[in-house]
């Protein structure tokens, strides 16, 4: 049987460390990695991905969100949000596919929504999008 890996290239992925906090807006087209804690709007057209220990309060706009940390604000998912087990939500999650593991806890709603609804009425049209140079 042939495994098939998604490869990611670590040069082209935004890091925030242990220690780090930022506030304010994050604005990126490739894929982000929080292990500190920001406050404020996170944008990432690829995935974003939130560690053990970090913290994001403030709202997620993201293609996809792997979070073992904790989110304090609403979360936009364009594909899939992945919750481990690990992981706390307090806010509100609108998601086109929705994974939660054992031991995950979310305190507020859960709305399903399509790729057009993500794009149309979330804030992250083309003409609306956040600007990334």
């Amino acid at each position: 049987m042939t495994k098939i890996s998604e490869s990611v290239d670590v040069n082209s992925v935004s890091r925030i460390s242990d220690g780090t906090l930022i506030k304010g807006e994050i604005s990126s087209h490739s894929d982000i990695r929080v292990d500190g804690q920001v406050e404020g709007r996170l944008y990432s057209e690829g995935r974003v991905v939130v560690g053990e220990n970090a913290s994001v309060k403030g709202t997620i706009l993201c293609g996809d969100l792997d979070l073992w940390g904790s989110v304090e604000g609403e979360i936009f998912v364009r594909n899939v949000l992945s919750l481990k087990g690990t992981a706390s939500v307090l806010g509100d999650l609108h998601v086109r596919k929705l994974q939660v593991e054992m031991g995950a806890s979310v305190n507020g709603t859960c709305k399903m929504i399509s790729e057009e609804d993500f794009d149309a009425n979330l804030g992250v049209s083309s003409s609306e999008a956040p600007e990334v140079e």
